[in-house]
């Protein structure tokens, strides 16, 4: 097929670049270290299977997903790919 200026497959090598640079951000993410046996934020015990699931494991559940709610962002890709989509 062709492609323009780029060389075959440069798209599928952009692709697997971008897949790429995201599991290195997420592994970044990652807890390290030794885990702890109260939360770090709200100091509650943090459950036995929490700890063996998740090493380094720092915050419970509930203190978990209220930082994962932060951090949350959008990409900015469409990823519907309808037109209407398109136009927002």
């Amino acid at each position: 097929m062709a492609g323009g200026w780029s060389r075959d497959g440069a798209v599928q090598d952009q692709i697997d670049a971008s897949i790429e640079d995201a599991v290195k951000q997420a592994r970044s993410q990652l807890p390290k270290g030794a885990g702890l046996s109260h939360c770090e934020e709200c100091e509650t015990e943090i459950p036995q299977a929490r700890r063996v699931a998740v090493p380094g494991v720092r915050l419970c559940v509930k203190c978990q997903e209220l930082l994962d709610d932060k951090q949350t962002t959008s990409s900015g890709i469409n990823r519907r790919g309808s037109k209407d989509s398109q136009l927002r």
